[in-house]
């Protein structure tokens, strides 16, 4: 006899712990999980007038600096289907609660290519767009066809295609406006066979080391899991978000300017001609905060954007460690470094 699977459910006083990769001890003053989106008009009727919310996935790209107020919603729906399959392109929809990398996983063993190179990001898929999730010269925007969304303003179901989630550089529109979409599915576009990106921080030295001469998309997977797990903590025993500073975008003026100082700087393109992106890692790492730690908070010994959490720091406790670490960076090469994860209970 198979029990039916509520569709949704309602805690007081839940624990985040295990909704955070930082592993902070936090408190909401309701837990709101749906595993039918259908159901979430329902369900968040009530919890009207205990605003506000806060959607959480995994809680990868938070840092929850003091306990958030009003309720944490979490999406529980974890189907993936393929909608169309043309002879050189799957369709393919999964639900916000999907975990990140099994998606990629899913997708390599189904012959599909284009998410290769985000293998192993922590998350959800419901998150990925919010950050348009990047890494090894990929990100997620490019394969996002269209994002499903309840409209908390419209009161309305929608569904945005790729221009209208206006991605750009670990920006959206469901970033820029924050609390306005709750994305409960989001539907890809993937290739049969994408051009592999092989030039971007080491991957082709690893498929070397690997003796794989001529890759298809699942050995780029394997390897940019090998330097990830090689370089940033596994979350499950150090509390961490993965990269926690961006890397600044620059005017190209500027950039000259750095390089006239710091010729060893490493800079890549920008989003236009007319700036460059730099390195936050280099920066932080040459004024010596790679490895350092004040109590349980610290920057990874392995990666210099990672912010970690050794055992029992609290979200402040971390906030205010990166913040030290960026005014270090802006005192010594003028340059401001901002955090990649959204802060809970504080402003940057």
């Amino acid at each position: 006899m198979t029990t039916a699977v509520a569709p949704w459910s309602l805690t007081e006083n839940a624990s985040l712990q295990h909704l955070n990769t930082f592993h902070v001890t936090a408190h909401a003053p309701r837990l709101l999980r749906v595993a039918d989106p259908a159901a979430l008009p329902e369900a968040l009727a009530t919890v009207v007038g205990q605003a506000p919310l806060l959607v959480l996935g995994s809680g990868s790209n938070v840092l929850i600096a003091a306990d958030p107020e009003g309720t944490v919603l979490a999406f529980d729906n974890r189907d993936i289907t393929i909608l169309e399959h043309r002879a050189d392109h799957a369709i393919v929809r999964a639900g916000a609660g999907v975990i990140w990398h099994e998606l990629v996983l899913w997708s390599l063993g189904e012959g599909l290519s284009g998410l290769e190179n985000l293998a192993l990001i922590p998350g959800t898929v419901g998150a990925a767009p919010i950050q348009n999730i990047g890494a090894y010269g990929a990100q997620v925007g490019e394969f996002i066809q269209t994002v499903e969304a309840w409209d908390t303003r419209e009161q309305a179901w929608v569904r945005l295609d790729q221009d209208a989630c206006l991605f750009s550089y670990r920006d959206s529109v469901f970033k820029q406006d924050a609390d306005r979409y709750l994305i409960t599915a989001v539907e890809f576009r993937l290739p049969l066979l994408n051009e592999l990106r092989l030039d971007y921080a080491g991957i082709g030295e690893q498929l070397d080391a690997m003796g794989i001469a001529l890759p298809v998309a699942a050995d780029v997977a394997n390897a940019v899991i090998a330097i990830r797990r090689r370089k940033l903590p596994d979350p499950d025993v150090l509390g961490n978000a993965g990269s926690f500073f961006k890397n600044p975008i620059l005017p190209l003026e500027q950039v000259d300017v750095l390089l006239q100082h710091y010729p060893q700087l490493p800079v890549f393109p920008g989003n236009d001609p007319g700036n460059r992106k730099v390195s936050a890692a280099w920066m932080i790492e040459a004024c010596g905060w790679k490895g350092q730690r004040d109590g349980d908070a610290g920057i990874s010994p392995n990666h210099a954007l990672v912010l970690v959490n050794h055992g029992t720091a609290s979200g402040a406790q971390l906030l205010a460690f990166a913040r030290r670490v960026s005014a270090s960076v802006l005192e010594t090469f003028g340059v401001p470094i901002e955090p990649e994860p959204r802060l809970i209970g504080a402003r940057w």
